[in-house]
């Protein structure tokens, strides 16, 4: 099984935040992908807490997993997936990761307790790292 990791995913796991032991769980597999755009979120996101730059060219290569580059059919996909994940406000990077969870046949990771009603109707498998609403 392929997992594929949402930022809010690999962020808890980062910054210690609920759900982080199932991501490291997910990690230790080695069957974790991450899509660019996700990737770019995560080190964002340390940028803005104010971490050094040091770090953050770092960071993508400790999250120990493969980074997949957003090419011409994931951007084709996430933005199909836009209608359908509209009513629930999913960014790109959102659409970013169920893209490649598609295209992999993979679960898409999350911390995201929205994203569950989207699995049925997209055909995408989707966990939540997160058993409570954070």
């Amino acid at each position: 099984m392929k997992y594929v990791l949402d930022a809010s995913a690999c962020l808890a796991w980062i910054l210690k935040e609920p759900g982080q032991a199932r991501v490291l769980e997910l990690l230790g597999t080695g069957d974790c992908l991450i899509s660019s755009v996700n990737a770019a979120e995560v080190v964002s996101r340390l940028a803005r807490l104010g971490h050094a730059e040091s770090v953050l060219r770092q960071v993508v290569g400790h999250l120990r997993a493969d980074c997949v580059s957003f090419d011409a059919a994931q951007a084709t996909e996430a933005g199909v997936l836009r209608e359908p994940t509209r009513h629930l406000g999913l960014s790109l990077g959102d659409r970013a990761c169920l893209a490649l969870a598609r295209a992999q046949d993979a679960v898409a990771i999350t911390a995201d307790r929205a994203w569950l009603p989207l699995a049925e109707p997209l055909g995408i498998a989707i966990e939540c790292i997160r058993h409570e609403a954070h």
